[in-house]
């Protein structure tokens, strides 16, 4: 392995340590209270050793809300689009969603209940043509146009039933991370009927 190399690796490993911190540190108590000092303790090296890796605490935040963002992307995303119905794409979808953001429970709920910018750039959703600028909303919406494909429906209200479904997915998911005692049988239940009953009602104009 070349020098050059190794410093490449090493840099990404250190880089890969600090936001493992930072994420440990979120996770336990949210995004307000990191700060470089904190992950810099949490992780026994420098506070000027962080910030040769990262311009501050901003860009810290941003990296930990894509990777978070990406998980849920990714699936939504892994649906078999050619062979299945807009429904069933649909149903599965919530359940895909729901279950990745159940998989990271302390970071969903730390980023759903944070107002920072930061936070607010990447989970953001409720605002007009939010459609066409998250991915995953962007699934939603087309798999909604498809299923009201034979009738007159405005691009912005098909929109807002996007929008309002995920509002509503994000609030049966807190409260499934705060009710966690329920059982696995219950949980199970309350998603499928989420995603087969309620969801594809909502979706239907």
């Amino acid at each position: 392995m070349s020098i050059e190399n190794r410093r490449e690796r090493e840099k990404e490993e250190m880089r890969e340590l600090i936001l493992s911190g930072a994420n440990e540190i979120v996770a336990s108590e949210g995004f307000e209270s990191l700060s470089i000092r904190k992950i810099a303790n949490k992780i026994e090296y420098s506070p000027s050793l962080i910030y040769h890796y990262f311009a501050d605490k901003d860009e810290i935040i941003n990296n930990l809300m894509q990777r978070g963002y990406m998980k849920i992307v990714t699936a939504i995303s892994s649906i078999n689009i050619e062979s299945d119905s807009p429904e069933d794409r649909l149903k599965q979808m919530m359940k895909n969603y729901i279950e990745a953001a159940l998989k990271m429970p302390d970071e969903f709920m730390a980023a759903h209940l944070n107002k920072s910018p930061q936070a607010l750039k990447h989970i953001s959703s409720l605002h007009k043509g939010a459609s066409k600028e998250k991915s995953a909303l962007a699934a939603l919406y087309q798999c909604i146009k498809e299923i009201n494909n034979d009738k007159m429906v405005d691009d912005s209200k098909l929109e807002l039933i996007s929008q309002i479904i995920v509002v509503s997915s994000i609030g049966l998911i807190i409260k499934l991370v705060i009710e966690k005692d329920i059982g696995d049988e219950q949980r199970q239940a309350l998603i499928e009927c989420f995603s087969e009953e309620i969801v594809l009602k909502m979706a239907k104009e």
